[in-house]
């Protein structure tokens, strides 16, 4: 792996950005689909629903004014930590023991700014210098949970209480996920997990490979002319994304609450006990979006019916077994390894949604 950068000749560190990859969390060149799909929907409205129409903009401006302040906090987060190089504090999840290396893995994961593909040459690195797999699964689980952008946007969609814990579950599901490796590391599940070949890239977050893994972070990023770059660029490219996606995600929940009839939400993930949590759980994969456009999606299902305790089953599961965090997994290690991910996944987020339940 990379290290952080070069060094100038006056000692300062240089964290000038790679520029060989895109950025922005799924951002392409040319059409940007998620900007498609915002002008289409009001357009489709206009031409079969016209009365819809200014109800659906007015509503989603309205959520998305609301939730202005969760996203400047958010980017501004994400921003500093990238522009201080706070990935280097990964390092230190996995140095000396296995049982602390699993606990700092799960909580690296559950707090740290990487997003599911960010963590692929992440992973692909550690496990080429012999981190063991226990740890690694922590830190896989964990990751496409939360994050601080995660977190401000859950808190202002879905309350504080509710993304503190996702933020519990997050970590939670990262230790028992590394237990258990840990426990049945001699297995034929986890005995040689690793496929053959290169090391995939990142491709659908586009950052590249986070910068180092020894690297301190420097905090006071504004002192060093790089550092300030990156931190507008990251601002930026945050804003948009966040933007984006959310009014995606608002003009969906509209349509929802227009269109899905609250008594269909109630008869099939209302009502107490384990039935609901196990069924949002086995759906929140297919039906999971993006984990910032799910916020204001569950909001809304929660509005019209939705158990907490599904809709905490529904962003566990979607969150770790979505596209993305899924392939990650899926190109590093093998069949069975995969398998055993995505059933520790569905089962912290069964214990997850269970216990949000009884809260």
């Amino acid at each position: 792996m990379a290290d952080a950068g070069s060094h100038s000749h006056d000692g300062h560190h240089d964290p000038s950005p790679d520029h060989s990859h895109d950025h922005g969390h799924g951002a392409r060149r040319g059409v940007d689909k998620v900007v498609i799909a915002i002008l289409a929907i009001p357009v489709l409205l206009a031409l079969f629903d016209p009365m819809q129409v200014r109800p659906a903009l007015v509503g989603a401006a309205g959520a998305l004014a609301g939730t202005l302040p969760y996203i400047l906090f958010a980017v501004i987060a994400v921003a500093w930590l990238k522009a201080a190089e706070a990935e280097g504090l990964v390092a230190r999840a996995f140095q000396g023991h296995e049982l602390r290396m699993i606990l700092l893995a799960a909580m690296v994961g559950g707090l740290a700014p990487f997003c599911s593909c960010e963590i692929i040459p992440l992973i692909a690195a550690l496990l080429a210098l012999g981190a063991p797999l226990s740890a690694v699964m922590a830190l896989w689980l964990a990751s496409p949970l939360m994050d601080p952008a995660m977190f401000a946007v859950t808190a202002g969609g879905l309350g504080l209480d509710f993304a503190l814990a996702k933020t519990a579950a997050a970590i939670g599901i990262g230790i028992g996920g590394g237990l258990i490796v840990r426990a049945f590391a001699a297995s034929p599940v986890f005995a040689d997990p690793l496929r053959k070949g290169p090391a995939p890239k990142a491709s659908c977050c586009g950052g590249g490979t986070p910068r180092g893994l020894t690297v301190r972070p420097e905090w006071r990023f504004w002192t060093d002319a790089g550092r300030r770059t990156v931190f507008g660029r990251t601002a930026a490219e945050q804003f948009l994304f966040l933007l984006k996606w959310l009014a995606l995600a608002y003009l969906l929940q509209s349509l929802m609450l227009a269109y899905v009839p609250a008594e269909m939400i109630v008869a099939t993930l209302g009502g107490e006990g384990l039935r609901p949590v196990l069924l949002a759980a086995l759906v929140g994969a297919p039906a999971y979006l993006n984990g910032y456009a799910a916020v204001p999606l569950v909001a809304g299902m929660v509005e019209q019916g939705m158990s907490p305790g599904a809709a905490m089953a529904f962003v566990v599961a979607g969150g770790i077994s979505c596209i993305p965090a899924a392939v990650a997994v899926w190109a590093l290690v093998k069949p069975r390894v995969f398998a055993a991910y995505l059933g520790i996944a569905l089962g912290g987020a069964v214990i997850a949604g269970s216990l949000w339940q009884m809260a």
